[in-house]
């Protein structure tokens, strides 16, 4: 009797799916995929902007360049072997070395931290007095004077150049820093987060405050900026952001090199040395204006994130 022997089919083993946790990794990264492609549109300038200040004059003018510096150097801040009375192709003047003005790059490089602070300050404690008075108390016109604020927001900046210049030069305030600070001084965007932001706080503790006897000066300065340090801070990134890389205003109002921002100083120096040669030190230059921005940001990040989320204007 014949003995039938089956044989059961051969089952493939299947690959376990992969775990909910790695899946929704792997989705969130495609997700971010389009910021990553555009972080590099970012990332590569400055790359190169920081690369091209440590190459020497000869790599510099070397085709095709190289993305590595193969002999880094710092005599693109500084050459200790520069001579004006013997030129040498493979030593040019440091970026230090390159202003006829009184102590140098380093006079543009205070002139924009010194604007820049003064407006910067100036502009929130103008800003959030002005905030705390439309936001916390009720005066005739209020709604009037704060929707004509915001209005003001839909103007186009440079319709106010040649105003503002007009009334510089009738002023004598050309070429000197009131023409930089004064006009930059009222801004509408920042009144605007901050009255949204004085708007979610309670009125009990400025009615308090009121009942024991403190003026509005002292409210507004040991109540409702210590209230407003996140949204100031926030407002502070934008301000700062601003005024640094102003370009055309300075540009306009400045007479003299001693009185010129960075901004300026830069463009003057790139139109002043054209060539190859002379990218070393203008890249140094814009490494050297680039880095006190991107130090500012990384310090009030956290601020700037918890402004955005308290003020009411988060999506």
């Amino acid at each position: 009797m014949a003995v039938l022997e089956t044989v059961a089919p051969v089952r493939h083993a299947r690959r376990p799916a992969p775990a909910p946790g790695r899946r929704a990794r792997i989705n969130r990264h495609l997700l971010r995929l389009p910021f990553y492609l555009l972080s590099l549109t970012m990332v590569v300038p400055f790359y190169w902007l920081v690369i091209t200040v440590f190459k020497t004059p000869t790599e510099l003018a070397r085709t095709p360049p190289s993305f590595v510096p193969h002999s880094p150097t710092f005599d693109n801040f500084y050459d200790p072997d520069w001579s004006p009375r013997h030129i040498d192709p493979g030593h040019l003047q440091g970026i230090f070395q390159r202003f006829q003005v009184d102590f140098g790059f380093w006079r543009f490089l205070f002139n924009s931290l010194f604007i820049t602070t003064a407006i910067t300050v100036g502009s929130l404690l103008i800003c959030s007095l002005a905030a705390y008075v439309i936001a916390k108390h009720d005066i005739r016109g209020r709604r009037v004077i704060f929707l004509m604020i915001i209005a003001s927001m839909m103007v186009p900046w440079q319709t106010t150049l040649i105003p503002n210049y007009v009334i510089m030069r009738n002023l004598g305030w050309l070429d000197s820093y009131p023409a930089y600070i004064v006009p930059a001084l009222a801004k509408a965007f920042v009144l605007f987060f901050l009255v949204q932001f004085l708007q979610s706080l309670p009125n009990e503790l400025i009615q308090a405050a009121r009942v024991d006897g403190a003026g509005e000066w002292r409210i507004w300065w040991t109540i409702v900026l210590p209230l407003l340090r996140p949204a100031l801070a926030a407002m502070s990134i934008f301000i700062v952001l601003a005024e640094w890389n102003n370009f055309l205003w300075p540009l306009i109002i400045v007479q003299s090199d001693e009185m010129a921002n960075l901004p300026v100083a830069l463009a003057r120096l790139n139109s002043y040395f054209a060539g190859p040669d002379h990218q070393g030190a203008i890249m140094a230059g814009g490494l050297l204006a680039s880095v006190p921005t991107i130090a500012f940001f990384l310090v009030f990040q956290k601020y700037f994130t918890r402004g955005i989320a308290l003020s009411g204007l988060k999506g």
